[in-house]
């Protein structure tokens, strides 16, 4: 089984990327929380893997740390819960996040990710008790708090768009402490976005 891959990142795209290693592409499955950490095509890329085998296809699913691929065994290994969407789960929330819902028991945080209804978050939040993945502490990082309206609305809209609570939170929290006056939704995400791709 392929554990570990290492190698020049020849495309990158919200759910996949294809990576040469000694001339060979393979393409890794990702998610979102991987995919905002990888480079520009072009550069060295190692990355965690974990083999999933089928009767038709060999698929692999790839992890920026150990953390996050932990995670995904962990939630794949829960009944009614596949690869398609353990990468959905770690794509709409990070792996702090996630841990920190599951120790308070916030079914309705497990809510927000798209395809997860009330049945599956409270599914997940028994099977994952007391199963912290090593080295991701007690701790998890805490995305900074959003309070004004507008800013909630903003953060809603950016989340429904893929983007991780984290990384939304910030981007909304920049872009309110960059202006003097009130902002309407619609303004907010438009200075969040630019944020957030640099643009």
């Amino acid at each position: 089984m392929i554990a570990q891959l290492r190698g020049q990142l020849v495309s990158r795209h919200p759910d996949h990327l294809i990576l040469d290693v000694n001339g060979v592409g393979y393409r890794v499955f990702v998610s979102l929380n991987t995919y905002y950490n990888l480079p520009e095509p072009g550069q060295e890329v190692q990355l965690l893997i974990q083999t999933i085998v089928r009767d038709d296809a060999i698929h692999l699913y790839g992890f920026s740390d150990q953390a996050e691929k932990e995670t995904f065994n962990l939630v794949t290994g829960i009944s009614g819960v596949g690869p398609k969407l353990g990468l959905s789960i770690l794509s709409g929330i990070e792996t702090g996040q996630l841990w920190q819902a599951v120790r308070s028991g916030d079914a309705v945080r497990l809510t927000k990710i798209p395809g997860i209804g009330k049945k599956t978050a409270n599914r997940l939040l028994v099977e994952l008790d007391g199963k912290l993945p090593q080295g991701l502490g007690e701790g998890g990082a805490t995305p900074p708090a959003v309070t004004d309206p507008a800013a909630e609305d903003a953060l809603s809209a950016l989340m429904n768009l893929g983007y991780p609570e984290a990384k939304a939170a910030k981007a909304v929290s920049a872009a309110m402490q960059n202006q003097s006056g009130g902002l309407a939704v619609e303004e907010i995400i438009k200075m969040a976005l630019r944020i957030i791709t640099g643009k």
